[in-house]
């Protein structure tokens, strides 16, 4: 758990996807062209690929979102010294490998809806969609050994291999109602923050920071990725399938021990502990919504959403010492944004 809290702002509360929406065009207004660039150079790589390939490729690129990551790769760079060229290619390489862990996840949750639209195992299968991971993975290393130094290349094999050791541990770790809050954190690190952390360090690094600046925008990377994956696994419980645009509940059909979860259970007694413990060992969707009211009544999103803000204060503490750019302070409105989230699912 962060040590050291910072105050964050907190937006007025914002259900209205539309809201969300221009705030985060105006947090990444001055890096629009680089994203544009980046999403230029990855339809130009998807279409690379064997013909045959191409339409599952086109069909998992259009599910990729709000390009998070390249955004950060652009702003951290910003924040230290100066965005280039390659930059665009580290971003490719990083879309395309947050694009195959999407598809390897939607395969292993058995996930039907992603960004409101069927999942390409659902509409094509598992055995393309794994297969169709695995090619991005394959394509996204081959970019990062084309730079002239081994170090871009070191880097993005290093974090592959933490992100998919983070997947198998929280394979591991399905069922496991008595996890520790740390152990909980340290997978989230693996699996959904190291490629933020990469994001964050890269962009540093290839802007021209010191090793310093770098280090700090990876803690910010970690801190930014962890609150932003237990705000992910919240709306897996608490938010709307409509307004998500995913399937809602595929964490508790899986059996991962989640904050939410992992919160009631630190606090319920033993008969409700083994009430919820037998529902989630006894799965079936028309269990989400009791399941949802009853860690409501017990106060779980609260508790999470104090959790994530404080990884968040982690994150503003950690770019404090940069210089004071439009970037640094956009990287702030980054923080501010995710709170604003939490507020939507009704804290």
């Amino acid at each position: 758990m962060p040590a050291v809290v910072v105050p964050i702002s907190t937006p007025t509360r914002t259900a209205d996807p539309a809201c969300e929406a221009a705030v985060w065009e105006q947090i990444v207004d001055p890096v629009r062209p680089f994203l544009d660039r980046v999403s230029y150079q990855l339809v130009a790589q998807v279409e690379a690929f064997e013909p045959e390939i191409v339409e599952y490729a086109r069909y998992a690129l259009d599910n990729r979102g709000k390009q998070l990551r390249s955004a950060l790769i652009a702003l951290a760079s910003g924040a230290v010294g100066r965005v280039t060229e390659e930059l665009v290619t580290v971003a490719v390489i990083i879309e395309m490998i947050h694009l195959a862990t999407l598809v390897h996840d939607d395969v292993m949750d058995g996930a039907l809806l992603r960004r409101r639209r069927s999942t390409l195992a659902a509409r094509w299968g598992n055995e393309v969609s794994v297969l169709l991971g695995d090619c991005l993975f394959a394509h996204a290393l081959k970019l990062a050994a084309g730079f002239s130094t081994t170090e871009v290349c070191r880097a993005v094999a290093d974090a592959t291999g933490i992100v998919c050791g983070g997947e198998i541990l929280q394979t591991h770790r399905r069922g496991r109602w008595n996890l520790t809050r740390a152990e909980y954190f340290r997978v989230l690190a693996m699996k959904t923050a190291e490629l933020f952390a990469l994001a964050c360090e890269l962009g540093a690094k290839l802007g021209g920071g010191t090793v310093e600046q770098q280090r700090a925008l990876r803690r910010y990377g970690l801190a930014l990725g962890t609150a932003y994956q237990i705000y992910d696994d919240c709306l897996d419980v608490f938010g709307a399938e409509g307004e998500a645009g995913k399937s809602l509940g595929t964490d508790l059909a899986n059996g991962k021990p989640t904050l939410p979860v992992l919160i009631y259970l630190e606090n319920a007694g033993l008969e409700e502990r083994s009430e919820l413990i037998g529902w989630l060992e006894n799965w079936h969707p028309e269990l989400l919504a009791g399941v949802r009211d009853r860690l409501e009544r017990a106060g779980v999103l609260v508790g999470s959403a104090e959790v994530i803000r404080e990884f968040l204060s982690e994150a503003v503490a950690a770019v404090e010492g940069l210089p004071a750019t439009p970037s640094r302070s956009a990287l702030n409105q980054f923080s501010e944004f995710l709170s604003q989230r939490i507020t939507s699912l009704g804290v």
